[in-house]
C-alpha cells in the first residue's frame, strides 16, 4: 500500500451502472483509493450525484453517459481511453437488467433481447474493446458482477439466469486466455444486496435484512488491486458478522 494509504493511487478504474446501487459504492470506494473512475451509466443525473460523492472524498471522476445497449458506443470506448489515460487499469462490468420474470415461454422478445443485450452482449462488447488498453496496464484488473440465478436453474427467472450463466463461461474464457499476461479476470456474485434490482425481484423483502451496496463495494474493490493474484475465480460476498 502507498504510504499515503491509497494503493489505488493514480490507476485508471472503469465502472458501468455506475449512477446507483452497487456501481455507485464501487465508484466511489475506488476514488476513495485513489483511483480516477469513469463513470459509465444511462442517467445523467445519477452519474453526478455519485461524481459529488467523490468530489467531496477528494477523489476524481469522468462522467460517460452511455446507453451499453448502443454498441458502437462501447466499441469506441477502448481508443477513446488510451487516446486519453494510454491504458486502463481496472473495469468492473456491473450494469445488468432483471428483465422480466415469469414462465420462460411467455418472454416477450424485446425484454429476451434486451436483457441477454445488457447482461451478455455488452460486456462481451467491453472485454472486446477494452482488452488492448487493459493490456497496457502493469497489473490489469476486471471484475463482473454475476448471481446465484445463473448458477442454480429456478423456474421464472429464465432471462437474468441464462444471461448471468453466459457472462460466467464469457468471463472464464476471458480469464483462460488473459492468465499469460498481466490481466486478471474474475467474477463476484454480492447475493442479496440492498439495491432496486433486489426490490424489483423481491418486493416483501425487508431491505433492512440485506447487505449493503458499500458493504458488499469493499470486497469487490479488494478483487482491483495490483496485489491481487486470484484469476478465473468466482467469488461470493461475505455477510456481515
Amino acid at each position: 500500500m502507498n504510504g499515503n494509504g491509497k494503493p489505488l493511487k493514480d490507476r485508471i478504474a472503469l465502472v458501468t451502472g455506475a449512477s446507483r446501487g452497487i456501481g455507485a459504492a464501487i465508484s466511489v470506494r475506488l476514488a476513495e483509493l485513489g483511483a480516477h473512475v469513469v463513470l459509465v451509466a444511462r442517467t445523467q443525473g445519477g452519474l453526478e450525484e455519485v461524481d459529488d460523492k467523490i468530489r467531496a472524498i477528494g477523489g476524481s471522476a469522468t462522467l460517460t453517459p452511455m446507453d451499453l445497449s448502443e454498441f458502437d458506443k462501447i466499441d469506441q470506448l477502448g481508443a477513446a481511453l488510451y487516446e486519453r489515460y494510454k491504458r486502463l487499469d481496472i473495469l468492473v462490468g456491473n450494469a445488468g437488467l432483471l428483465g422480466t420474470l415469469g414462465p420462460i415461454n411467455h418472454l416477450d422478445p424485446q425484454v429476451w433481447n434486451q436483457t441477454i443485450a445488457i447482461n451478455l452482449t455488452a460486456n462481451w462488447r467491453l472485454i472486446r474493446s477494452l482488452d488492448p488498453v487493459l493490456r497496457q496496464s502493469d497489473a490489469g484488473r476486471a471484475v463482473f458482477i454475476t448471481s446465484t440465478a445463473g448458477q442454480h436453474p429456478r423456474p421464472y427467472w429464465g432471462v437474468y439466469a441464462v444471461s448471468k450463466a453466459g457472462l460466467e463461461m464469457l468471463v472464464k474464457t476471458y480469464a483462460h486466455e488473459v492468465y499469460k499476461t498481466t490481466i486478471n479476470v474474475n467474477l463476484f456474485n454480492p447475493g442479496g444486496t440492498r439495491t432496486n434490482m433486489r426490490a424489483e425481484a423481491f418486493p416483501g423483502e425487508d431491505p433492512m435484512t440485506l447487505k449493503t451496496p458499500d458493504f458488499v463495494a469493499n470486497q469487490i474493490v479488494e478483487m482491483t488491486l495490483p496485489s491481487y493474484k486470484g484469476n478465473g475465480l468466482t467469488v461470493t460476498a461475505l455477510n456481515p458478522k
